[in-house]
């Protein structure tokens, strides 16, 4: 999958996120947009480090703390991002789970011919 459709496949899922979640509001789809993006340079960057860095309590959770951590990133994107807001921890996971379940279904509509 091309690296614009992951971006607007993202926008869509935090979109969708915050139409369904009360918590969570994203002003337009030009605010999702920049909220993909932030959220995407964060994973690359930031996450990384934040795994290995919190290694020992993802093994002993079982990886549960890799939702925590999610969790936290999206609340860091709260903050960076005016016109997305979160009503808190719980909002976030909440945010996250259903971003990630809109993503794997927009994921799988797309037929991946790189295989």
């Amino acid at each position: 999958m091309g690296l614009l459709l992951t971006w607007l496949f993202s926008a869509l899922s935090v979109l969708g996120g915050a139409y369904v979640l009360p918590g969570a509001s994203v002003e337009s789809f030009g605010v999702a947009l920049v909220v993909a993006l932030v959220l995407g340079l964060i994973n690359i960057t930031l996450k990384p480090v934040l795994k290995l860095l919190t290694l020992p309590i993802n093994l002993l959770t079982l990886g549960l703390f890799g939702v925590v951590l999610n969790a936290l990133l999206l609340m860091l994107v709260d903050e960076l991002v005016s016109g997305f807001s979160l009503g808190g921890f719980w909002s976030a996971v909440l945010l996250s789970f259903v971003m990630s379940l809109i993503m794997a279904v927009l994921s799988g509509l797309v037929k991946d011919d790189e295989a």
